[in-house]
């Protein structure tokens, strides 16, 4: 009794780590534009919730 071969082709079907992008590899290029951008906002809110209280 010859039991058939079992090839799988999930190392040939992977995509290599060159092909792969991490998602917060893709956001680091943008980190100098979304932080000052976030701290305006977080400072605007804040601002707005301490005047609308006063």
């Amino acid at each position: 009794m010859s039991s058939p071969e079992q090839t799988t082709n999930a190392a040939h079907s992977s995509p290599t780590h060159a092909q792969e992008q991490d998602a917060v590899e893709a956001i680091v290029p943008l980190m100098p534009l979304v932080l000052p951008v976030a701290g305006a906002v977080l400072m605007f809110l804040l601002a707005f919730i301490a005047i609308y209280m006063a």
